[in-house]
């Protein structure tokens, strides 16, 4: 499985590095913030296509194709093109995200930008790497960190202040704040590069493959109330909004007692 998830992560990067600064169809989904292009599709079916062949009876859920549900406890959770609105505008910070599921629980990780030919992978208890060296996060506290934070388009004003009050929060408390609302946020916890991220608008597929490798890297991914996240794979859960942040253990602490404190 492990070389089946290194193999289909690439193929489909090669096809969005080939792609990449193309003219593209490009239609809107759900929202303004969410669109898809053709190369997203292609992917989508390339990663789904290779895992039929070896792994027929497996369930796969991903972000263009939904649920096929097959019964079992082992599903495949995939973002075919993650930071697709970067793709399509020429910004190169989109890559490809897959996570190995047994039951409701990752296993197996693993996140692919092509343009910088960076692979992160994690497999649970056994730790996280990029391009085969360990990943370790180090120590870091909330002012002297960058920090990731995003938020998509909402008819919810309730819901879109709760995200301004926390990106204030930010940046009263933080270095400063950086944004490419994409798995590029999170593999830069990840590799260390940022002390933490927080994204109020994220899928299933968007985050169970960082949650995995930054688990492994010594961080952590709650929700913004700092609860622990919970997956579910069923049908009627697939489309849940998870409000997200992922780093270093104690600065998120930081940021939940900053928020209190509000």
């Amino acid at each position: 499985m492990k070389e089946l998830l290194f193999r289909i992560l690439r193929e489909a990067g090669q096809v969005q590095k080939e792609s990449f600064r193309k003219t593209h169809s490009i239609d809107i989904k759900e929202s303004i913030s969410s669109v898809v292009t053709e190369v997203d599709l292609r992917c989508d079916q390339i990663i789904s296509d290779a895992i039929r062949r070896e792994f027929p009876t497996h369930n796969i859920l991903t972000e263009e194709s939904g649920l096929t549900d097959h019964g079992s406890r082992f599903t495949w959770v995939i973002d075919p093109l993650d930071g697709t609105s970067n793709f399509a505008a020429g910004i190169p910070w989109f890559g490809v995200l897959i996570a190995f599921f047994e039951n409701d629980l990752p296993i197996l990780a693993g996140a692919y930008l092509p343009m910088d030919d960076l692979l992160y992978f994690a497999e649970s208890g056994k730790g996280a790497s990029l391009n085969g060296i360990s990943l370790k996060i180090e120590h870091a506290v909330l002012r002297d960190s960058l920090v990731g934070f995003a938020i998509d388009y909402t008819e919810d004003v309730g819901f879109l202040n709760c995200g301004m009050n926390l990106y204030q929060l930010l940046i009263m408390n933080a270095r400063n704040v950086r944004c490419t609302n994409s798995l590029v946020d999170l593999m830069m916890v990840a590799d260390g590069s940022m002390g933490g991220s927080i994204n109020m608008c994220t899928k299933i597929w968007d985050i169970a493959a960082p949650w995995l490798i930054i688990r492994e890297s010594g961080g952590t991914m709650r929700d913004v109330y700092n609860q622990e996240l919970k997956f579910e794979l069923g049908e009627k859960h697939i489309l849940q909004n998870y409000s997200i942040m992922a780093g270093f253990i104690p600065l998120l602490d930081e940021i939940s007692i900053a928020q209190t404190k509000r």
